[in-house]
């Protein structure tokens, strides 16, 4: 894999990751100069102890353009887009309406705020899956896969050195009801000046469980669920997929290597090649559930950059908010405002139904 990087008008980076040979590559962007994106601003609710991000530039993000005026695709002489070349494999770039970046501090805002705030400092990258505007991960052959796997790995390395961060994030949406705004095959990373409430809680649970047994809380959750074997959906020689106990989402897989790693950079070369083949099999059999695309986020939870790793786990979550072919699970009064999650599928009744998707 060649990895070329190159700044785009207004100074933001880009960066291909070509599978073959070596394309030459016009790295000039021919747009017009433009200033940087506007860094965002954090606000802390002393109520839940959580960071909420205002990030008032994404208001006039680009939404749902038709085909022909997607920013993802690649340039022509015609249309420049985000991505200044006539092909690419996998690209990754700054996002030009970021939740959190590095830009110019946004103005004062109000005074009189009883909760302490920050500047939004932070990075978010668009990851291109392929140059078809109309294909979608599962569609993409193994090999493709093992690229992203690598692209995931060395984004977590570099955006991990970067000041401040303490946590990145690898997830995709698909599907409108999910609430995409762009169709193209892609994906985002974030890389966090703060721990997320969810894994912020998860390793809570996992330091107490470690202090009362001596073990690691995942390791013994995966080593559960691969002995009762009832959710498992699919094992391989160096992962395992199952629907856990207490699955929140109509349809929601968990994803371990069997042997406990903190992230994506820590995987060997033979289990990244079983996760590229894996992966689409579970995204198919997703698909299959109700004959057709499935909307979904596919997350990556990572151990923290510089804190707590012994606590943590590599693992991807997948799910869906379809519950039935016309049916979407919406968060309404006790999951929105309580948080608390009523599922009307069993998680034992969800992994039977992904095993006999299988293709």
């Amino acid at each position: 894999m060649r990895k070329t990087p190159a700044r785009l008008a207004d100074g933001r980076e880009i960066i291909y990751f070509d599978e073959s040979g070596s394309p030459h590559r016009e790295l000039r962007d021919p747009r017009p100069s433009a200033p940087p994106p506007t860094a965002s601003e954090l606000r802390f609710d002393p109520l839940t102890e959580e960071w909420v991000v205002m990030a008032a530039h994404r208001q006039g993000r680009t939404h749902l353009p038709a085909s022909d005026a997607c920013p993802l695709c690649p340039s022509t002489a015609e249309r420049h887009t985000e991505i200044p070349a006539s092909s690419y494999d996998v690209v990754t770039f700054e996002n030009r309406f970021p939740a959190l970046s590095y830009g110019e501090a946004p103005p004062g805002g109000a005074d009189d705020l009883p909760v302490p705030r920050a500047t939004g400092e932070g990075r978010c990258e668009v990851l291109c899956f392929a140059d078809e505007h109309d294909a979608s991960f599962v569609d993409l052959s193994p090999d493709r896969v093992r690229t992203i796997v690598d692209v995931w790995a060395d984004r977590t390395r570099e955006l991990s050195e970067l000041p401040g961060v303490r946590q990145v994030f690898c997830f995709e949406n698909r599907g409108a009801e999910i609430g995409v705004t762009l169709h193209h095959p892609h994906g985002q990373i974030y890389a966090y000046p703060f721990l997320t409430p969810r894994t912020r809680r998860t390793l809570d649970a996992a330091r107490r469980y470690q202090e009362r047994t001596g073990n690691n809380l995942f390791a013994d959750t995966l080593r559960a669920e691969q002995h009762a074997g009832t959710r498992i959906v699919r094992r391989t020689e160096y992962w395992t997929a199952f629907v856990p106990s207490a699955a929140r989402w109509p349809v929601e897989l968990q994803v371990y290597p069997n042997r406990r790693v903190g992230d994506l950079p820590e995987l060997t070369e033979e289990e990244c090649d079983d996760l590229s083949v894996l992966y689409l099999d579970l995204l198919g059999r997703m698909d299959r559930l109700f004959g057709q695309p499935l909307p979904y986020v596919a997350a990556w939870h990572q151990a923290p950059v510089r804190s707590r790793r012994d606590l943590a786990y590599l693992h991807l979550e997948l799910f869906s908010v379809r519950r039935a072919p016309d049916k979407l699970k919406y968060l309404a009064g006790s999951e929105a405002a309580m948080g608390v999650f009523v599922n009307d599928v069993l998680p034992e009744t969800t992994a039977q139904r992904l095993r006999e998707a299988a293709q």
